[in-house]
């Protein structure tokens, strides 16, 4: 078994979904012995957003520069290394009430139609089914318990939705709320999440 562990924090040692996402792959491992590990760290190995020159793989056209040859690399790349995992582990902290820039960069490379969706006579179809993702969410105040708090979050339901749209149905949230809240709320939010990585990884793989 093969787990992609992605961490896109930017803030280090510092960062909760970083120490949630080590949490579960470690959880993981206990509970699935022989799953291999590749980390990719994308604030530290940063994926650059999309341009002209790394648009090949939605055009079609071949790459007739350096610079174009080097960004359909990467792109293959990355698209290759998720479609080889049976199990991603993916740290999304909110910012901004969305996720980070750099895993919508990796979001932006991984979606490729031919590759993790089609289109058919019936709309949009997904490719890439068959995994299992575990999304550690991390946020300093509570969303998720008010209609106000879940229309501002494009966190959670982005990944719901981008991750449904390329054929993956089984995404399970590891969810830590109030993190900024002061020290009380966030211990309750570590051991809430805690319980749900322990849920999480207990539960066999999408065959």
């Amino acid at each position: 078994m093969q787990l992609l562990h992605i961490d896109s924090a930017i803030t280090g040692d510092q960062s909760v979904s970083r120490q949630l996402t080590a949490q579960t792959v470690a959880a993981w491992v206990a509970t699935h012995p022989g799953t291999q590990v590749q980390h990719l760290d994308l604030a530290a190995d940063v994926v650059p957003h999309l341009s002209a020159d790394a648009l090949g793989f939605r055009t079609g056209q071949a790459a007739t520069t350096e610079v174009q040859r080097r960004e359909n690399a990467l792109s293959e790349a990355l698209v290759s290394q998720f479609l080889a995992a049976d199990v991603v582990v993916i740290g999304a902290p909110l910012y901004n009430f969305t996720i980070p820039t750099q895993l919508k960069a990796w979001i932006d490379r991984i979606a490729q139609a031919g590759r993790t969706f089609t289109y058919t006579d019936k709309g949009p179809k997904g490719l890439a089914g068959g995994k299992t993702v575990i999304v550690a969410l991390t946020r300093g105040g509570v969303y998720s318990t008010s209609e106000g708090g879940r229309a501002m979050e494009h966190q959670e339901s982005y990944l719901q939705t981008v991750m449904g749209f390329i054929g993956i149905t089984d995404v399970r949230f590891v969810r830590a709320e109030g993190v900024a809240m002061g020290p009380d709320a966030k211990a309750q939010a570590l051991t809430n999440a805690e319980g749900e990585i322990a849920s999480h990884t207990a539960e066999a793989a999408l065959a």
